[in-house]
């Protein structure tokens, strides 16, 4: 899989599919494999930060900035493996594994009132002010059990969002 700019092999093509927990059909990671050869403007076999800004829909997400950290630089593999948790076939613990990371900005495997009032923040901008953030942030957290001084670890994070449920998919385009 060396430059983006060669073929996949069947076996590149199986190894991707592996390396993803088989989450993608081969017709996906062809797919898929288009689209990163694509976004890879120079062709080095990575996309770059400003590379995947070029994506209008990314641009947007109001947590493009979080999402960087995670996948600037990444190769093909990597790319297939960081979408997997967007596909209709991931469990819903490894969509609330991606989601955790996210909440998780300084990789510390836990995540506190105020990691999860960043991205409240983020994701409501001047809709609601802080003061409405953190009452709703803390009537979520008491209704599963948890305080404001809590930390909460995967395990935790899971419990709390499984009550809402998770639903976070992208469909890929076969052409």
């Amino acid at each position: 899989m060396g430059s983006a700019s060669s073929m996949l092999t069947q076996y590149d093509i199986e190894e991707v599919q592996e390396h993803c927990n088989d989450l993608f059909s081969q017709q996906e990671i062809v797919s898929l494999y288009q689209r990163f050869c694509q976004l890879d403007r120079n062709a080095k076999g990575f996309i770059s930060a400003d590379e995947f800004l070029s994506v209008p829909e990314f641009a947007m997400n109001p947590l493009s900035q979080r999402l960087l950290k995670m996948v600037d630089g990444l190769n093909f593999k990597d790319f297939v493996a960081f979408l997997s948790a967007f596909s209709a076939r991931a469990s819903t613990q490894q969509k609330s594994e991606l989601i955790f990371k996210v909440y998780d900005s300084d990789c510390n495997g836990k995540v506190s009132f105020n990691d999860i009032l960043e991205v409240l923040r983020d994701l409501s901008g001047s809709f609601m002010s802080d003061e409405q953030r953190e009452k709703v942030l803390t009537q979520v957290l008491q209704e599963a059990g948890y305080t404001r001084e809590s930390y909460l670890t995967l395990d935790d994070f899971v419990k709390v969002l499984g009550s809402y449920g998770v639903k976070m998919e992208v469909e890929v385009p076969i052409d």
